[in-house]
């Protein structure tokens, strides 16, 4: 879809009602649901009371083939490297345990990651595979360095966020998928806090699989997660569930099928929750209205002038150094409990959230910049 030459920002704020109760800055944690959006699922289910399944212009088949398209477009990814399920620990669940790795194999992580990506490799511990954290750098072009010597002979896997979600230090993943093809090292990656906000292309990281819920940087519903699986790879992954979805010809039942889906859906194993997806395709078409790179841009423009501004009223801001910010603004003062500024600020009905001892927020398209200079204001006031 062709992007829009001049997104009218005013509007889309009014799209959101969330703007005439509070300042979210938490779209990095969860996003709220906007008008069209909303409309759009209010269609889908006054059509599925008239005539269920049946329901005009919303076929099950129909909203699926979309949803994989507009995320295809937007990742790269070719058709049949696409599966919805329910979130990130989901999916990374499904590729840890349908990996293969045997007693003294390595696998590597991000220090301080996410829990969806660390639980889902703990029980290669009991089975002698052993897991290295690999330490957070100053700067995300010192990264793949780092993890290039981290790396041993023994590495099989590593697995990585694309953006920190603490400190929203985006990682370079064409670096380090250059090593990871360089070592023979599976490559997988934690999409949920890329994918939407920074320029992410499967194909040129060597991305070998990946997982991202629906709720964050592209608006989806609470509940909806993403599964990406590289068509070379598939057949690496054994799947643990067999569902109707599982195989081909998922419509006829009779007789049962030995064979899998010859794509990554085979992992969908089962009916999925229409409501949700139709909730999802109407996000992504929403953000691809106005134009995906239109939206990046606005989130780093947003969080630039954040960030300028607190460093004004004496913040400490951690991405300074790496150049340009991800679009998610952890900042600390001296004297200032994080924990209890994040308490005020949502008295004040800013809603932010606190991580390894600093303040973070991540504004979206949706918000204004007369929201973030407010809330410039209101934290330079904070005692």
């Amino acid at each position: 879809m062709a992007e829009s030459k001049s997104p009218d920002w005013d509007k889309i704020h009014s799209d959101f009602p969330v703007n005439d109760q509070l300042i979210w800055l938490n779209n990095c944690g969860t996003t709220p649901l906007g008008d069209p959006i909303r409309a759009t699922v209010n269609r889908w289910l006054e059509e599925y009371g008239r005539r269920g399944v049946d329901a005009e212009g919303f076929s099950y088949a129909g909203v699926k083939a979309s949803i994989y398209q507009r995320l295809g477009s937007l990742l790269n990814a070719r058709p049949g490297e696409l599966a919805l399920v329910h979130n990130t620990s989901e999916g990374m669940n499904f590729i840890s345990h349908g990996l293969s790795l045997e007693p003294g194999d390595e696998i590597l992580l991000l220090e301080n990651e996410y829990p969806s990506n660390v639980y889902p490799w703990e029980h290669w511990r009991e089975k002698g595979v052993h897991i290295r954290a690999i330490p957070m750098t100053g700067r995300p072009e010192d990264f793949p360095a780092t993890f290039a010597d981290l790396a041993g002979p023994r590495t099989r896997l590593a697995s990585l966020s694309a953006v920190h979600w603490c400190t929203g230090m985006p990682f370079p993943l064409d670096a380090i998928g250059k090593v990871c093809a360089e070592r023979g090292i599976t490559w997988v990656v934690d999409g949920s806090q890329g994918v939407g906000l920074v320029d992410m292309d499967v194909q040129a990281a060597g991305i070998h699989y990946m997982a991202f819920s629906a709720w964050k940087w592209l608006l989806g519903p609470l509940g909806l997660g993403v599964l990406y699986i590289a068509r070379n790879r598939l057949e690496d992954l054994r799947p643990i569930f067999k569902g109707t979805e599982s195989v081909p010809q998922d419509n006829e039942y009779l007789p049962y099928k030995q064979a899998w889906k010859p794509t990554a859906d085979r992992f969908a194993v089962s009916t999925g929750s229409m409501t949700d997806w139709v909730y999802f395709d109407a996000s992504l078409a929403y953000l691809e209205e106005i134009g995906f790179q239109h939206v990046k841009e606005r989130i780093r423009f947003l969080a630039k002038r954040l960030e300028d501004g607190l460093r004004g009223a004496g913040f400490s801001v951690l991405s300074d150094g790496w150049g340009a910010t991800s679009g998610i603004v952890a900042v600390s003062r001296e004297g200032l409990d994080a924990s209890e500024a994040v308490k005020s600020l949502k008295g004040g009905k800013i809603i932010a959230a606190e991580r390894l001892g600093r303040i973070r927020l991540a504004p979206h398209v949706y918000n204004s910049e007369k929201q973030i200079d407010k809330v410039v204001a209101v934290m330079a006031a904070l005692g």
